[in-house]
């Protein structure tokens, strides 16, 4: 019994993960229905972002509620670069994205710094209040932005039938990027550095930890996937709104998803985000704008600190630790 759940917590996680990847890898050519890929679009977004936002929120323990914004500054960065221009084949977006993300994330860096001088609770108000900041110019630069009026950019030249598989693979490549981020960072100083400062920051700083450099550089590589995700998102729709490019419901269903999967984990986010994005979408599909969804967002919510407060996987692993002990 002890071989076999050694043998399980050794390989088993490295197993699943390679048979999630190529079942993600192969959906979009084995379902003909472009709903369900526009569906499996939207839960790896969430997948990318969670995992990214959890960089922030779960290893450095800084609960960021502004991550919207910066998604929505993705987007408008995307679409006002090519609002004036051709796609040409469809895929000259796509290799926009790398710029723009670190274009995004040399914008935030200084955020990071102001806000990350506060602690936990206020750093979560100080973020909040950048995301409401950042909506509110997306609306009055109407030169810039659009305005309410919003702004388009050039419709994909993709073949009506497969519209979407361009974009899913693209938002697969962001989750790729963002748990290869993740294990980087899980195995360097920069995770040691981070699990200190999750624990106890002071104590952490005294013994010569550098705090400063550790939380901006994850709150960076945050920053890059998020408005990666936030350019693919905008490219895809093809016109967009500030009420929906920074939406702080975006930031609420990342900090679910990492919070119900196991917040410091490297597949916590990636489970949250399989369980409560395909819920979501077909709730929006089911109901039209009734925004239903919100409901269900606080019930899961209050289920998961209730039976789950520390997450489905952290919980998993003390019952299977358990289970080693009786063994």
């Amino acid at each position: 019994m002890r071989r076999r759940l050694g043998r399980y917590r050794r390989y088993g996680p490295g197993l699943a993960g390679l048979a999630g990847l190529a079942a993600l890898v192969v959906f979009p050519l084995a379902v003909s229905a472009p709903w369900l890929v526009t569906v499996g679009l939207f839960t790896l977004m969430y997948a990318a972002l969670a995992s990214a936002w959890n960089l922030v929120g779960g290893y450095a323990g800084y609960p960021s509620l502004g991550h919207a914004a910066f998604f929505g500054m993705g987007a408008y960065a995307e679409a006002i670069w090519w609002t004036h221009r051709t796609a040409g084949s469809g895929y000259g977006p796509f290799w926009t994205l790398p710029p723009i993300g670190l274009a995004v994330a040399a914008v935030a860096v200084p955020v990071a710094w102001i806000a990350m001088r506060t602690r936990t609770d206020v750093f979560a108000i100080v973020t909040i209040t950048f995301l409401f900041v950042v909506q509110t110019l997306a609306f009055n630069l109407r030169g810039l932005t659009g305005g309410a009026q919003g702004v388009a950019m050039p419709v994909a030249p993709f073949t009506p039938a497969t519209f979407e598989r361009p974009f899913y693979y693209a938002m697969l490549a962001l989750l790729l990027l963002a748990l290869a981020m993740s294990y980087g960072v899980l195995h360097s100083r920069l995770g040691l550095a981070l699990t200190a400062v999750r624990g106890d920051e002071d104590k952490a700083r005294s013994v010569g930890v550098p705090v400063g450099a550790a939380k901006l550089t994850a709150f960076a590589l945050s920053v890059v996937v998020t408005a990666m995700a936030g350019g693919v998102w905008a490219y895809y729709l093809s016109f967009i709104y500030p009420q929906f490019a920074i939406d702080p419901l975006l930031s609420i269903g990342m900090v679910l998803m990492v919070f119900l999967g196991g917040r410091g984990t490297l597949w916590g986010p990636v489970l949250g985000a399989f369980v409560v994005a395909p819920a979501q979408q077909y709730l929006a599909y089911r109901f039209g704008a009734s925004q239903l969804y919100l409901l269900a967002y606080a019930a899961l919510f209050v289920v998961v600190m209730l039976v789950m407060p520390r997450g489905a996987l952290p919980t998993l692993r003390d019952r299977i630790r358990r289970a080693e002990a009786r063994a």
